[in-house]
């Protein structure tokens, strides 16, 4: 399913993303560790965080995840959302916690 449609799905606010929103989301990976995120989490994965600063958008792009999903109704800061902007990174808001955020996408992909 493509990170636009898991979000027309879900409910999920479009945060950030042009082409990235075509990206395919196959997989759920959760953590707000970045170190862990960034040696464990997969290609294609729907990163759910908590972290919406401009860190993440750079472990988004070394980890070639197919989106990151803020949940408890985290935000991009301005940096993140300039970052996520120039990297075209998809990135999606929700205000559910994190397991039903996880849950609510595993509906679906």
């Amino acid at each position: 399913m493509t990170v636009k449609e898991l979000s027309e799905k879900t409910g999920f606010r479009i945060l950030a993303g042009n082409e990235s929103l075509n990206n395919t989301a196959k997989h759920i990976y959760t953590c707000d560790l970045l170190s862990l995120v960034m040696g464990r989490a997969q290609q294609d994965d729907a990163w759910i965080t908590v972290m919406g600063n401009v860190n993440s958008i750079a472990v988004a792009v070394l980890a070639d995840v197919a989106c990151i999903i803020l949940a408890e109704g985290m935000m991009l800061d301005a940096d993140g959302l300039k970052k996520a902007t120039e990297q075209d990174v998809a990135v999606l808001a929700s205000t559910l916690p994190v397991y039903e955020t996880a849950q609510k996408v595993a509906e679906f992909i």
